[in-house]
């Protein structure tokens, strides 16, 4: 072997030497600084190889990206390297020559045997952003994305509607809060069974800490589970509660519910921070609807036909009787019974 095969086969002993075994970890601060020492010295002495390669498979516009290329094969090969098979500086090439290989096919797709069946050409897309002027408006200007707007909106109102969500629930929690001390505050401390009373008990007590700390729990854990009611009930932004979980019934927390609803509404009437939202939620007034005017009562007189009235036929002026129903036969009466009072008119009686 060359010197400078020796020197390859020596370093990448070394860096075997240096990793874990197994599952022993990651290696120490002094094994991975020996690590790329070595390493540093591998890509020095197959550096004229890897310039070679890169030339060869005409990757010089593209040397940055092949270098790397490369060094991610070194790794590769270091980590599978068998030496009861081959050299180290065997197994290295082809798995050089895979890297640069794969990288060119990436970037100059008119390489591959399937776009040279067809006769592809690669084509820049910064070539075709140039206007007619020559000015380049790059090729991202060209690309339009048609959800984008639509999306960031949909992003942030979400965003916003989260927000808002949390900070009505701890309004509304701190409301509960404040209720809850001010009831408990006023309420007279129970004397603890076994605890027997102590030299001046019959004087006034002092209200300072007249707060007992079970039932200061018993609130912290009330207002939590209302908590988890509203998220859950209300803004569908926490899991599901079922009655089992904070021993309380389907009934229990509808009520819970609708009773918070009526808080949170009146706290974001009130409060400066819900002024947007409770500007928003009102809706305007519906104008009443437009009634038809009326006509006046002779335009609807005129509009209406004259009624037709049937008399019986008149009777000599001696045997005329007197003007009444009483006066007129039974069949007669009934017509007479039936007539508008508005609708005898003299003058336009029809015999």
């Amino acid at each position: 072997m060359s010197k400078t095969t020796t020197a390859i086969e020596a370093a990448v002993q070394m860096i075997l030497a240096q990793v874990p075994a197994g599952d022993g970890g990651a290696p120490t601060a002094r094994q991975r600084a020996a690590i790329d020492k070595a390493f540093t010295q591998i890509m020095r002495l197959i550096a004229p190889r890897v310039r070679h390669f890169i030339r060869q498979y005409g990757l010089s516009a593209h040397w940055d990206d092949a270098e790397q290329c490369c060094a991610i094969a070194v790794h590769r090969a270091i980590q599978t390297y068998d030496q009861e098979k081959a050299q180290f500086t065997t197994f290295v090439n082809w798995l050089i020559r895979g890297e640069l290989q794969s990288l060119r096919f990436r970037l100059m797709t008119d390489q591959r045997p399937s776009a040279r069946k067809v006769e592809a050409t690669t084509v820049s897309l910064q070539a075709l952003s140039v206007g007619e002027d020559g000015e380049d408006g790059g090729a991202e200007v060209l690309i339009e994305d048609e959800n984008a707007l639509s999306l960031t909106e949909a992003g942030a109102s979400d965003y916003l509607a989260g927000s808002a969500m949390r900070s009505m629930t701890d309004s509304y929690v701190d409301h509960l809060r404040k209720i809850g001390l001010s009831q408990l505050s006023r309420r007279t401390r129970p004397r603890k069974a076994g605890e027997a009373p102590r030299d001046g008990e019959n004087r006034p007590r002092l209200k300072i800490h007249a707060i007992d700390p079970e039932e200061l729990e018993k609130l912290e854990q009330r207002l939590t589970r209302n908590r988890a009611l509203v998220e859950q009930r209300l803004f569908e932004i926490a899991d599901a509660i079922t009655p089992d979980d904070q021993d309380i019934t389907k009934e229990r927390m509808r009520q819970i519910t609708k009773r918070a609803a009526k808080t949170i509404a009146e706290i974001t009437g009130s409060e400066p921070k819900f002024l947007i939202m409770a500007e928003a939620s009102r809706s305007p007034a519906l104008t009443p609807r437009a009634r038809a005017a009326k006509p006046a009562k002779a335009e609807r007189q005129a509009d209406q036909p004259c009624p037709i009235i049937i008399l019986p036929p008149s009777r000599p002026t001696a045997q005329r009787r007197p003007v009444g129903p009483q006066n007129y036969p039974l069949h007669e009466r009934g017509i007479m019974r039936d007539m508008p009072a508005r609708s005898i008119m003299p003058g336009r009686s029809i015999h």
